[in-house]
């Protein structure tokens, strides 16, 4: 073989190989975000269809339970000595469908832990793909995540919770700056000294990430928001009614 064909050799296998590195990243591309879209598209038009079912929200009572935050980055609300039943709440701030349960059962679920009826714990995390709406839902989840690690309990960290879901953006656009993230922080009660610096620096950016990949793999979500009672799911037709959903952690103490 010549040298012209030994160097159209060589071209063609560096040729062919590109094309099977495209096409290998195409796939992996469609694959996430076909799976992203069922995860999210799929809770949220469960969760918006059940949100609209006319459920009107509990009026809330105003009390909170004590609240405090542990390593892993959960956050429990619950009386002293109230140990069951345990009502865990996956949600993402930057998910339709977790404003609309909020919007609906929030304060339910603060009402059952503030009466001592349950124990409630939050599992913020982030469940959007790197590469999805080229990172910009992925951004807000995380900014906004991190930043909500960076208060170390009490009412102030629920105040900042609930105004994460009145401000969320719109899917795909920017939102959840850090400058607006550290005003609500000051707003909701924060005073810690060391809290801009916590989330100017996303100093918990990768604390939030490595929870929220644990925490999928461990409780095998299908996506958010998700309300598990004593580790068993509950229904989305009960978590987004009020009633039925205070009903059945109630029955759950009996």
């Amino acid at each position: 073989m010549g040298k012209a064909a030994r160097d159209q050799s060589v071209r063609d296998r560096i040729k062919a190989q590109r094309e099977e590195e495209r096409r290998r990243e195409r796939l992996r591309r469609i694959v996430t975000i076909a799976a992203a879209a069922v995860v999210t598209f799929g809770v949220i038009g469960a969760g918006w269809w059940f949100a609209a079912q006319g459920s009107r929200p509990e009026e809330s009572s105003g009390a909170l339970a004590p609240i405090s935050v542990a390593a892993d980055g959960s956050v429990v609300m619950a009386k002293p000595g109230v140990n069951k039943p345990v009502l865990e709440v996956y949600e993402d701030f930057q998910c339709p469908a977790c404003r609309a349960l909020e919007e609906t059962s929030g304060s339910t679920i603060k009402n059952l832990a503030a009466e001592g009826k349950a124990k409630v714990v939050y599992h913020p995390i982030t469940i959007f793909p790197e590469d999805m709406n080229k990172g910009v839902t992925r951004g807000n989840s995380l900014r906004a995540g991190a930043a909500a690690r960076c208060i170390p309990g009490g009412a102030p960290w629920s105040r900042f919770h609930d105004q994460l879901f009145k401000k969320q953006p719109a899917e795909n656009t920017p939102g959840f700056s850090l400058e607006d993230l550290v005003a609500w922080g000051r707003d909701a009660g924060v005073t810690d000294p060391g809290f801009e610096r916590c989330v100017t620096g996303q100093e918990k950016a990768q604390a939030h990430l490595a929870a929220s990949a644990r925490i999928l793999d461990q409780a095998k979500l299908k996506g958010t928001p998700t309300l598990k009672l004593d580790g068993k799911e509950v229904d989305n037709e009960v978590a987004f009614r009020p009633a039925e959903l205070r009903q059945e952690v109630v029955d759950a103490a009996k």
